[in-house]
């Protein structure tokens, strides 16, 4: 039963990753004045903002199918569920660090929520027993 509530997580975290591909390509805001990822430390003064934004959401896009893949391959008893899920994490997280402003305002805007939860799920899986999940 564990599996299948951590398998749900996941893959709602997949989801949430779709919302900021959206949110960086402009299609909606996810909250009004929300610039994510516009500013980039790491990007936009080397690319400029749209061509990050772009970036932002192919890579948004990668992470999320990752994170769905990876429930899924957990809720159907697939071996290569762990290697995708932990891939995704990582891709998320080097995104959003390299994503982020600099600044330490609004960091929930920058997803520093989502790091923090990419963070719990590397730890559930590479400290922690996976198979503890099941």
């Amino acid at each position: 039963m564990l599996n299948f509530m951590f398998a749900g997580f996941i893959l709602l975290h997949g989801l949430v990753h779709l919302l900021y591909a959206g949110q960086s390509l402009r299609q909606f805001e996810l909250r009004p004045g929300m610039v994510w990822p516009d500013g980039s430390w790491a990007l936009s003064r080397l690319l400029g903002d749209n061509l990050t934004r772009w970036l932002a959401a192919f890579t948004s896009l990668v992470a999320a199918i990752g994170f769905m893949a990876g429930g899924l391959g957990l809720i159907l008893g697939q071996a290569w569920w762990l290697p995708v899920v932990v891939s995704a994490a990582v891709i998320s997280s080097l995104m959003y660090v390299v994503l982020w402003d600099g600044k330490r305002q609004n960091l929930s805007d920058q997803g520093g929520v989502g790091l923090v939860i990419n963070l719990a799920i590397l730890f559930v899986l590479l400290v922690l027993e996976p198979s503890s999940l099941g």
